[in-house]
């Protein structure tokens, strides 16, 4: 015995030490060595044959290079062969198919002159007689499948199908081809999709008329049905309704027993639970029906993953059938129920995200009438006895809350007995107690407080006591749960208003202060929550003050505990003293430092005014040290706190703690990271308006903040929130009396000053005019009226060295004229305007900008001024369009004005514009077009009709004029319009169809804009219009010329803004119309073209793509293979040598978005089964710039999705295209977008 256990280690350590010989010796060696093994496998004793076998897997496992892998296929791939198909015995067959296979799936593109001899006789065993050679057989074809060509692909496939044909071969035999036919499809994808149609009709005609008996030959059937749905989602189109028809008819395929399916009340529950068991007890070994019902489930759920256009179908068809298998006797069969109707949920959840409206169409809709069948059902299943199935209960009503929040208002009390039992019940695993308290905090968190009332004393107590839970997950879960149940206590949204009140001190509030706090005492007096104070704060308090807990636990105590505080403070007075404390030595700890930071900052922000007094000295020392700190978020969270406590406690701080708190916030004031400028900004404003009386606040915030400030506002970069903070900081610092008006204004203005660098971007100018703006309005008028004679006195300066000036006064006038009426200033108008003569372009566009502004603070007076100069002034009509779009576009935002821009010469504004829609400047027509769209949301009725017609005009530029008119009227608030807008949308999108390409891009544009602002209303029309918008992605011949430019030529592609504003259509739609889109017809041929088409079309390209391996992950994985090459090809592509710096940087631009493409796809289940897909990853890494490149865009992905996406493209989007007064004062070509 002892000698066969040393042999046994023997071998163990031969084996182990394979693989890194293989890497050390020759490459002949290693051929020698496989050769050695083979014949060990296949001739020598049977003792021996597993460890060659293993063996030689081994050795193939190590095998990296391509000529190594050929030398090995070269002699070991013929003597496979010869050992799977001679008269050897099973088991060698076994081991030959076995390492074959392995072969096969790594090296099968190595030995395609081979392909067809070894098809033939890996065909020949799916006939043998032996099971595990048929089964292995099978396992190898598939390999050999992904790497055939496809007139051998033809050729294998007829074969098994012919052999489906013959209704005389034995059972075991069909059984084999069905599961061959499954293989094949799952191994080659969408190229399988040419033989569904013979294979499909067979396959269900095999389902539908095998013998009672049969299970597996149903159950196989099935398995390659759903295969196709997955693999093949665009060819098996035609055969949808009729497998999930099947599908539905096997789901509750169950000959061997009767299942009464009526419908139980709840008076019956003690009936349903005995039934439940004597179903039960129910067991027969020989019953396979229920792998029928397994890969029926199966093949629903791939129905649903792959058909996202049939979703509404399912819930009337499949929906309810699903329902009714919850009572499933086979618990693993009921799993994957459960799944499926997840499945559902999800796809629900994904096709209709942000989605406002739903009509009785919705799948929305129709998923809400099914939701008291679900509870009904689900409630059977909380009362079973099995862990598993409640479990499995408890997922389907998570996913049902977090598709449809506030769906389970009339049924929380059937609810609330299966929850209890569930954290109650000793028998209850970890598993199921944390599944049951997710669904129960998603579902406080998503329904209303009242709600939940009736049940408070029947939850709180099961919640406390797993709060004691020894498994720290549990733990964590239950904590968060009781952060809800405090809110459900005592609700948060009732006290908004006192807040609000307390926190302004509102004028009014001192006078209704009675009935204020009669209100919130009564409101929040409805339920009385004083009895569950104590437990609640002494189950949290236990996990807060111990020390030897895992970090979650920690965190989720800090968090739970500052709401207890903030919610229960008036009934905790005597407790606080012992609380504080820990939170503020959890803030020493840098684990849960950030998470204590934001604790209090929950309870600054309690209307109840918590009494801090015990801590709050320390608290300041410690947040104020935090600014210092690297860790960013940190930081945010800390200024966050910083500005509730000062806002709620500022008179208990100390003038030294605001001293060194501002000397804090002045480094953080940088254009590196705007979003803490804003918030640094919004603390510093909170102070000063807090302590406008100390003397030494206010000298602080001018010496070490307002420096940093007028640093700041230089910068190109500058936008959104912080100039927004920044504004209200200059308004603040003058209120504060610490700064004079002067010495602010004489700041900001020569802040604008050209450095010896250059002169400032045209973002900074624009920064600099609103603070101007801003800070006058804040002055008073007096101030604001001598600082306007002064920008007066500039323009009336004629001398051409002071054009920077001069640039900078018309943009103040432009901002303070929007917020002022400026009528007493005389001839303000004309005093502006006369700097259309001027020679330089900036100063036209920012008196364009200007005039059109100061018309906005006087429609009466100016309106009528800018028109009659149009009407005269043919030169100027370019800047005096852009004046008009400034006053039209305002009005169509404040619709305070509304009223006067109709009552004036509104008719005179619509001649003036269609007068100009045939321009041939494309600039001017954009201007008209936005005008008109601008209107058109004040006098729809007008407006609407008046397009319409235009639609048929002959002029192609008023077609397309009018289309971007379109674009511009459809905004995401809702309006008036709407309703005009629904009835006749489609007259405008099917310019789509027009003959010039100008036109149709406009409508593409169009299209886009109302799939992202207002999809209800293309919903219905996307039938008719995705076949045209697809069409609009193909590359025209017709389109491209040659232009002949002497010494060479220059190819230029008319088409290209076409087909990138398509594409970014189809971008757009797949965010707000997934339902009404199929991917499968779009991926293939349309996006594949995209992926090998010009730079600007591979972007968006590369980006649709990401989304449709997120969204429709079975479509992308079907045709992955034809996906790979061009993206390869990208990846791969350099540019020349004489290249300069921006062709180098947009190739690599080009190559990084590729990779996030490949990103994405990779997280794809199964995308590893694409040896193509499989090879692009190896070269990948292969290759270190591009593994380099590629693991930083992988592990970043995330993170830079969710901050830096949105970041940077809004940001430089602004930073190209600047404010609204940056237009040329010449025409210019509009972008892809139309802008």
């Amino acid at each position: 015995m002892v000698r066969y256990i040393n042999l046994y280690f023997y071998f163990l350590l031969v084996l182990v030490s394979l693989a890194p010989l293989v890497k050390k010796v020759g490459e002949d060696m290693v051929v020698e060595m496989t050769n050695i093994l083979c014949d060990k496998l296949l001739n020598g004793k049977d003792q021996h044959r597993d460890t060659a076998s293993i063996a030689l897997k081994t050795i193939i496992v190590e095998v990296t290079t391509t000529s190594l892998a050929e030398k090995i296929l070269v002699s070991l791939a013929p003597k496979l062969i010869t050992g799977a198909t001679a008269g050897k015995s099973a088991e060698i067959k076994c081991e030959c198919l076995d390492i074959l296979g392995d072969i096969l799936h790594r090296f099968g593109n190595l030995i395609t002159k081979d392909h067809e001899s070894m098809l033939a006789a890996l065909l020949s065993q799916l006939s043998s007689n032996q099971a595990s050679v048929r089964k292995k057989s099978i396992s190898c074809i598939a390999s050999l499948a992904a790497c055939l060509s496809d007139d051998l692909l033809a050729k294998a496939t007829f074969e098994v199908v012919q052999l489906l044909k013959n209704r005389s071969a034995k059972s075991e035999i069909a059984r084999t081809n069905i599961q061959m036919i499954g293989a094949l499809s799952r191994s080659v994808g969408y190229r399988f999709g040419p033989h569904l149609a013979e294979a499909v009709p067979l396959l269900i005609n095999y389902c539908t008329s095998a013998s009672e008996n049969d299970e597996e030959l149903r159950e196989y059937s099935l398995q390659a049905l759903e295969s196709f749905m997955l693999r093949c989602p665009r060819d098996i189109s035609p055969y949808c309704e009729g497998i999930l028809n099947l599908a539905l008819e096997y789901v509750s395929y169950d000959p061997n027993f009767t299942d009464c399916m009526e419908e139980d009340t709840d008076g019956e529950a003690q009936d349903e639970e005995d039934d439940d068991e004597s179903a039960n007890e129910y067991t027969d070994d020989e019953d396979a029906s229920w792998k029928v019902r397994r890969a029926s489930a199966k093949c629903l759920s791939a129905i649903i993953v792959s058909r996202p256009e049939m979703l509404s179908n399912m819930y009337l068809e499949a929906c309810p059938k699903l329902i009714e298998r919850f009572r499933e006797r086979e618990e693993n069969v009921k799993m994957d129920i459960f799944n499926t109707f997840i499945e559902l949920l999800r796809q629900t959840g994904n096709m209709t995200k942000g989605q406002g409206d739903i009509d009785e169409s919705s799948p929305r809709w129709l998923l809400k009438q099914e939701v008291p069948k679900v509870v009904k059902s689900i409630n059977r299943q909380l009362r079973e006895k099995s862990i598993k199935t409640k479990v499995g209960s408890f997922s389907v009503l998570k996913e049902l809350v977090v598709v449809l929040p506030d769906c389970l208002s009339d049924h929380i009390g059937s609810l609330v007995p299966g929850i209890e039992k569930s954290l109650n019940d000793k028998s209850s695993t970890s598993n199921l107690k944390i599944e049951a308290l997710v669904f129960t905090r998603l579902v406080m968190a998503s329904h209303s407080p009242s709600v939940f009332h009736p049940y408070i004393q029947a939850l709180s107590g099961p919640i406390l006591s797993t709060i004691g839970d020894r498994y720290y997950k549990v733990t964590a879960e239950a904590l968060r749960v009781c952060g809800e149940l405090v809110r459900v206590l005592r609700p948060n949204f009732q006290v908004s208003l006192v807040s609000h009140m307390l926190l302004t001190k509102h004028q009014l509030f001192s006078f209704f202060k009675p009935l204020f706090v009669y209100l919130f005492v009564l409101q929040t007096r409805s339920l009385d929550y004083r009895p569950y104070i104590g437990p609640i704060y002494n189950a949290i308090l236990a996990r807060l003050a111990n020390q030897d807990q895992d970090q979650e636990v920690k965190e989720c105590a800090i968090s739970c505990m500052s709401l207890v505080v903030s919610t229960f403070g008036d009934g905790l007075q005597r407790e606080l003293p012992a609380c504080l404390p820990i939170l503020v030595d959890r803030m020493g700890n840098e684990i849960t430092r950030l998470t204590a930071v934001k604790a209090f900052a929950v309870i600054a922000k309690s209307p109840l005014r918590i009494d801090l007094s015990c801590v709050l000295d320390h608290v300041i020392s410690e947040l104020t040290a935090f600014l210092r700190k690297a860790n960013r978020a940190l930081r945010q969270a800390t200024l966050g706190t910083l500005n509730s406590l000062v806002v709620a406690y500022g008179g208990q701080i100390g003038s030294s703690s605001y001293e060194t708190i501002i000397a804090e916030l002045s480094t953080l004031i940088s254009d590196m990271d705007l979003h803490m400028t804003a918030l640094a900004l919004e603390l510093c404003c909170t102070i000063m308006a807090d302590r406008k009386s100390v003397q030494n606040v206010g000298l602080a915030v001018r010496y070490k903040v307002l420096p940093q400030a007028l640093i700041l506002i230089r910068s190109a970069l500058l936008q959104g929130q912080a100039l927004q903070a920044l504004q209200r900081f200059f308004a603040s610092l003058v209120q504060s009396a610490n700064t004079s008006f002067d010495t602010l204004l004489d700041s900001l203005i020569s802040t604008a000053k050209p450095s010896q660098s250059g002169g400032l971007a045209k973002q900074a100018l624009s920064s600099i005019a609103q603070c101007v703006a801003v800070l006058c309005l804040a002055a008073g008028d007096q101030k604001c009226a001598s600082t306007i004679e002064m920008l007066k006195g500039i323009l009336k300066d004629d001398s051409a060295t002071n054009s920077a000036k001069q640039h900078m006064a018309l943009l103040c006038l432009g901002e303070i004229g929007r917020r002022k009426d400026l009528s007493n200033h005389a001839q303000i108008e004309n005093i502006v305007i006369e700097s259309f003569q001027s020679p330089f372009e900036e100063i036209k566009s920012a008196a364009s900008y200007a005039l059109g502004n100061i018309a906005v603070g006087n429609l009466s007076k100016y309106l009528p001024f800018i028109l009659n100069q149009i009407d005269n002034q043919q030169r100027r009509q370019y800047l005096l369009l852009h004046s008009l779009k400034e006053v039209i576009a305002r009005q169509s935002v404040d619709h305070t004005g509304q009223s006067e821009l109709q009552d004036s010469n509104i008719e005179k504004i619509l001649a003036l514009l269609f007068n100009h829609c045939e321009s041939e400047e494309e600039g001017v027509r954009n201007v008209v077009a936005e005008c008109l769209g601008k209107i058109a949301l004040i006098e729809p009725r007008k407006l609407i009709p008046a397009l319409k017609e235009r639609t048929s005009s002959p002029a192609a530029n008023t077609r397309a004029t009018v289309a971007i008119a379109i674009k511009y009227s459809i905004v995401e608030r809702p309006g008036k319009i709407d309703e005009i807008m629904y009835p006749e949308i489609s007259t405008f999108l099917m310019l789509i169809k027009d003959s010039d390409r100008h036109v149709r891009r406009a409508a593409v544009l169009a299209l886009s804009t109302a799939a992202h602002n207002k999809p209800n209303l293309i919903k219905g029309l996307l039938p008719e219009l995705l076949p045209l918008l697809y069409d609009q992605t193909v590359v025209k011949q017709e389109l491209i010329r040659t232009v002949d430019l002497g010494p060479f030529k220059h190819v230029v592609d008319d088409g290209l803004e076409l087909r990138k504003a398509a594409f970014e259509c189809v971008d757009t739609l797949l965010d707000s119309c997934l339902d009404q889109v199929n991917p499968s017809s779009f991926i293939v041929p349309f996006l594949l073209s995209g992926l090998g088409d010009h730079y600007d079309v591979k972007m968006p390209c590369h980006l649709i793509l990401s989304k449709l391996a997120d969204k429709c992950p079975s479509a992308v994985l079907a045709v992955l293979d034809s996906l790979v090459e061009p993206i390869e090809k990208t990846i791969n592509h350099r540019p020349k040598g004489d290249a300069v710096k921006q062709e180098v940087d947009r190739n690599e631009d080009m190559i990084r978005s590729a990779l996030r493409a490949i990103a994405a796809l990779s997280r794809i289940s199964g995308s590893d089964y694409s040896m193509r897909f499989k090879n692009l990853m190896n070269k990948i890494m292969a290759s270190p710039p591009l593994a380099d490149k590629y693991n930083s865009i992988d592990l970043n992905l995330v993170k830079t999705t969710c901050f830096w996406g949105s970041y940077l493209e809004t940001g430089f989007a602004i930073s190209r295209a600047g404010p609204p007064w940056l237009v040329p004062a010449t025409p210019r070509r509009a972008d892809s977008r139309g802008h």
